[in-house]
C-alpha cells in the first residue's frame, strides 16, 4: 500500500504548484504511529502541531476536522504510519507572507516499515547542526540539514547517525531524540538553538519525574555521551531505541530502556 492521502480533506495526491511549502518549506509536520486504525498520542501531536503552527503564526486546523481526517487515514488497510504536514499554502512569488494566508493540510497513511523498541549500533555524522533559536524545537518542513546527515552512510547495521552542533554539542539523532543515563537519572540535550523538541522526549521526560527519576535538560558534549552509563534514542514511530554501539564503545544493557517502554505504554 503506497501513499493514502487527504489534501484539504479530499482524496488527491496532487498539490497545488504555487504551494509555500514547496517553495519555501513554509509548513510544519508531525508523525504519528497508527495501531488497528487508532493513532497514538493524540492529544500530544495536536497540542505541538498547534504550538508550532503558532511559531509560525500559520493558522492550525480545526481539531475536530483534523482528527476526523487523521482517523479516516489511520483506518485504511496496512496503514501504520500517519503524517500531518500544514503549510501557509498558496501565494505568490517571494518571502513576504500573504496578508491572508489560507494553509493547506495534508494527511497521509503509509505502513510502518522500520524496527520498534530495540538495540541499535549508530554512528556520528560530519554534518553540523547549524543554531536558529527561532526555528528551534519546531518540526517544520525544513529537513535539508538531517538528509544531508542521512546520506553519510548507507550501512544497513547502522541505524541511526547522531548530530552535534557548531559548538560540538551533541543534539540528536537524524531522525530521533536523544538520552543518556548518568548517575541513575536522565539527561537530554538543550534544544533550544537547534534541533526538534519532540513528543516522545516530553513524554519521556513526564514518565520519569513521575517515576520518582530525575530528568534533566543539559548541554552533552561527546566525551560526556561516552562516558554515559548508558544512550537512548526515541521518536514516535520507533519508540525507545537502545544503543549498544557506537564506533568503538559498547553499552551494556542498563534497564532503563525496558523501564521506560513500560512507562510510556501506561501512558497511552
Amino acid at each position: 500500500m503506497e501513499g493514502v492521502m487527504l489534501i484539504n480533506g479530499v482524496r488527491s495526491s496532487g498539490l497545488d504548484a504555487m504551494d509555500r511549502g514547496l517553495h519555501y518549506g513554509d509548513g510544519v509536520f508531525r508523525t504519528l504511529k497508527a495501531v488497528a486504525g487508532e493513532v497514538r498520542w493524540w492529544e500530544d501531536h495536536f497540542r505541538k502541531l498547534a504550538d508550532d503552527c503558532a511559531a509560525l503564526s500559520i493558522p492550525c486546523p480545526d481539531r475536530e476536522l483534523l482528527e476526523a481526517e487523521v482517523r479516516e487515514i489511520a483506518a485504511g488497510p496496512g496503514v501504520g504510519v500517519v503524517k500531518i504536514i500544514v503549510t501557509r499554502g498558496i501565494g505568490q512569488r517571494g518571502y513576504a507572507m500573504p496578508a491572508e494566508a489560507a494553509p493547506s493540510r495534508i494527511v497521509s497513511g503509509f505502513p510502518f516499515s522500520g524496527r520498534e523498541n530495540r538495540d541499535v549500533r549508530v554512528r556520528w555524522c560530519e554534518l553540523r547542526l547549524s543554531h536558529q533559536p527561532k526555528l528551534a524545537g519546531i518540526k517544520h518542513l525544513n529537513r535539508l540539514e538531517n538528509v544531508l546527515a542521512r546520506s553519510e552512510w548507507d550501512d544497513a547495521d547502522i541505524a541511526e547517525g547522531l548530530l552535534l552542533d557548531e559548538a560540538g554539542r551533541v543534539i540528536c539523532g537524524t531522525m530521533t531524540n536523544l538520552f543518556i543515563v548518568e548517575q541513575g537519572g536522565l539527561i537530554t540535550p538543550d534544544v533550544s538553538g537547534c534541533g526538534i523538541a519532540g513528543v516522545t522526549r516530553s513524554r519521556i521526560m513526564h514518565a520519569a519525574v513521575q517515576h520518582g527519576q530525575t530528568a534533566s535538560v543539559e548541554p552533552i558534549s561527546r566525551e560526556r555521551l561516552l562516558a554515559a552509563d548508558g544512550v537512548l534514542l526515541c521518536n514516535s514511530l520507533v519508540g525507545i531505541w537502545r544503543v549498544a554501539e557506537l564506533g568503538q564503545k559498547r553499552w551494556p544493557n542498563s534497564g532503563w530502556a525496558g523501564k521506560l517502554r513500560n512507562w510510556l505504554d501506561e501512558n497511552n
